[in-house]
Formats: structure tokens, sequence, C-alpha cells
């Protein structure tokens, strides 16, 4: 099986949400949150954790995970800003799918403390 690594920037209570999970998905959207938005590659997760994160929760974390490539295949790649900011766009009541296909574990590849 062909995978994709993906990252995602995550605040305290989202990253406990991952561990209470084993690290083995994504905690369910809330209500005000229709789009799950991992992006495509570690700088710009660092740019989200670090600009955005750290300043409003106090600390930051980029985790990244493996997730089936042909499955991934369904979703738009979206250029949010400059080439380095993409990301995928997914629906909220598509993540409990899209868990499914993760391969191994969420890991966390760089903590912020403030």
């Amino acid at each position: 099986m062909n995978t994709k690594t993906l990252y995602r920037p995550v605040n305290q209570a989202e990253l406990d949400l991952i561990v209470d999970l084993q690290n083995k998905a994504f905690p369910p959207r809330l209500p005000e949150q229709p789009i799950f938005y991992p992006v495509l590659n570690e700088d710009y997760a660092i740019e989200i954790t670090t600009k955005w994160n750290v300043p409003y929760y106090g600390s930051g974390y980029v985790t990244a995970f493996d997730v089936d490539a042909d499955y991934l295949s369904q979703f738009e790649e979206k250029v949010v800003g400059g080439p380095q900011h993409v990301e995928l766009w997914i629906p909220a009541e598509e993540l409990e799918n899209f868990n499914a296909h993760i391969v191994g574990t969420i890991r966390i590849t760089h903590s912020f403390p403030r």
C-alpha cells in the first residue's frame, strides 16, 4: 500500500484527545468546525503552530501521520496562500472514515512552548 504523510498542527487539548484514541485517530470535529484540515508539508504545519497555536493556546504541536494514498486521491489539494500552503479539506462527516485510513500512529514531530 502506498501512503502519503500529512501533518496537523494541534493544541494541547486536541493532542490529549488524540492520545486518548491511542494515537490512531483524530477526535470528531466540533459543530462549528465543518472541515478537517490536514496539511501537506511540515513547514506549513510549523508556521501555523508558531503563528497561531502558540500565541492563542500557549503551546502547540506538529503531528505527522501516514494515510492510504489511494483513499486520499479523492480529495482535492487546496492552495490557500503561497505555494507551500497546501492542505486537504476533509468534511467533518468523513473524518471517521479518514481515521480508518491512517496507517500506523499519529506522531509528534515538533513541540513549541510559549
